[in-house]
């Protein structure tokens, strides 16, 4: 299964990601979340919920994966927070209402394959917001899935995990499939293996829009690579802020 093993190695993997900045865009968007209601979507590990947590805001967070959930629960519990942890598909999203903000973190959404699951997520959080309540999320731009992945392999070393990340193509247009073959470091010195197989799609800047707003939002910002500024042909993040 996608990420049963991925989890063990997720956080260094993920090191190298500004967290913190996340937090500062939602900041900018909501104002302080201190006691704000929010939905972490994709949560992954755990790592933004920490952060949100630290901060005083209310945190549910979901994702696909058990292994993942399990160490978002042990992170929690290790500094001493509350959140609450749902395993759940983010096109079947069902956490409740009422929340201030959620968010879907670093690419997440590109793992849904069609416009129609895109299209049920966003219907499925607007639900969960409460009126004037924020989505913020980003995706790789059509630029990063068309050009930059087909560069590929692409390789990791560390002292405990090395990958070998080969891409090509995928089948739908501004998709991506990836074979990665993860080697890590054993107590007793030896490397084990296993590889997983990921799949990526993107959109448009224009289709996510149409998306946004037959869900009900209204767009307030589009910008790219973690700056204020409008993207670009190059860009490679896209970011959206958007209001119920």
């Amino acid at each position: 299964m996608m990420y049963a093993r991925f989890a063990s190695v997720y956080d260094e993997l993920m090191s190298d990601i500004p967290y913190g900045a996340y937090i500062s865009l939602l900041e900018t968007a909501v104002g302080p979340i201190g006691n704000k209601k929010i939905l972490d979507v994709a949560c992954g590990t755990g790592i933004l919920s920490v952060l949100l947590a630290e901060r005083g805001a209310d945190v549910t967070g979901i994702d696909l994966s058990e292994e993942m959930l399990d160490i978002a629960r042990r992170r929690l519990e290790d500094r001493r927070l509350s959140a609450v942890f749902l395993h759940q598909a983010m096109q079947d999203l069902d956490a409740g209402t009422g929340f201030d903000a959620a968010i879907i973190p670093i690419d997440s959404l590109n793992y849904l394959e069609s416009e129609h699951d895109v299209s049920r997520t966003f219907q499925g959080i607007h639900k969960a917001l409460k009126p004037g309540g924020t989505l913020l999320f980003d995706v790789h731009s059509t630029f990063k899935t068309d050009i930059l992945f087909p560069e590929g392999p692409f390789t990791y070393d560390s002292p405990g995990i090395s990958y070998i990340w080969e891409t090509e193509p995928g089948a739908e247009m501004h998709s991506v499939h990836s074979e990665l073959a993860f080697f890590v470091k054993g107590d007793d010195g030896r490397y084990d293996r296993f590889d997983e197989v990921h799949y990526q799609r993107t959109f448009p800047i224009m289709t996510y829009a149409e998306l946004l707003e037959k869900a009900g939002f209204s767009i307030e910002r589009i910008f790219a690579d973690w700056e204020e500024e409008a993207p670009e042909e190059e860009s490679e993040r896209v970011f959206f802020q958007v209001r119920k």
